[in-house]
């Protein structure tokens, strides 16, 4: 294990100060979900953000350096993530050797999986699809607790006049029976490494994934940027669903337009810039953790 000799190093004034703001920075985000879990009120865009990606509010509130820097002057009651820091004397750090060894396998697809997306070429021409094919043909909404901004009939002709294009399995696994046929490919969760390109919001969102999965040797500076990229995708996302979210603030993509399609693109595109710098920052804290099991 490193004795924390050679690692960069926090003053005790610099690393508090991040953590208070780490935690302000996502409080409204945390304390808003787990207000409205207690009261059993829905929210049918923000809650995917806390049930598909199963991290929990409170660890998302936790504040950690991430790998290979030393707090100073610091006491245990003072930290989180207690149980992973090593210590000498009051300065405190994650080291990259203290990562699970079971883990090792994780890592190293991981890692190939984002350096494959970030040398992939994106696509931005499925306009955002997947949620018009989870209600195709359909008589149950999987939202029942918001309205159809189109009739049935309406969704399912823009269906049926419309190049199904998804690349991203678990957006494709949600599609109804009868619109899994009308997608180009016919997608897998083993495919996944093969379709997943960087101009899909879904794989945007999932930067949030790669970032939290590391936890806390990932440091939450940067799990919060990924959860914060992935907070601006969904509504993106789902603006440009069938659904009718406007009495909630969110204006529809209406991508059964041509203008419609244009906006969305645009968002794509930004989005996909957006995640370039903070997966090339997630690839090289995998890298740093796979380099201390050689």
């Amino acid at each position: 294990m490193d004795s924390g000799n050679d690692l960069a190093r926090l003053p005790r004034s610099e690393w508090l100060r991040r953590k208070t703001e780490h935690c302000s920075r996502v409080s409204a985000w945390t304390d808003d979900r787990v207000s409205r879990a207690s009261r059993d009120i829905p929210h049918p865009v923000y809650d995917f953000l806390f049930e598909y990606y199963p991290y929990r509010p409170s660890h998302l509130k936790r504040w950690s350096p991430g790998v290979g820097i030393v707090l100073e002057d610091a006491s245990p009651d003072e930290l989180d993530w207690v149980d992973t820091l090593e210590w000498k004397g009051r300065n405190a750090w994650i080291s990259a050797e203290s990562f699970p060894e079971h883990r090792r396998a994780f890592l190293e697809w991981a890692h190939k999986y984002l350096t494959g997306i970030a040398q992939r070429t994106p696509q931005f021409s499925c306009f955002g699809l997947h949620e018009w094919a989870m209600v195709y043909r359909c008589d149950t909404p999987r939202h029942t607790q918001v309205a159809l901004r189109l009739s049935p009939q309406e969704i399912d002709q823009v269906v049926e006049s419309s190049d199904v294009r998804c690349t991203h399995f678990d957006a494709f696994r949600f599609f109804t029976p009868s619109a899994v046929p009308l997608n180009k490919n016919q997608l897998s969760r083993e495919l996944t490494s093969s379709f997943d390109q960087r101009g899909c919001v879904h794989v945007t969102m999932d930067l949030y994934r790669f970032a939290h999965k590391i936890a806390p040797w990932c440091s939450s500076e940067l799990i919060a940027d990924a959860f914060l990229l992935a907070a601006d995708a969904r509504q993106v996302d789902m603006r440009a669903s069938p659904y009718d979210l406007q009495d909630q603030g969110f204006e529809p993509i209406r991508i059964e337009t041509p203008s419609g399609r244009e906006q969305y693109i645009q968002e794509q595109r930004r989005l996909s810039e957006l995640g370039i710098p903070l997966r090339a920052r997630l690839i090289q804290v995998y890298e740093t953790l796979i380099s201390a099991f050689k």
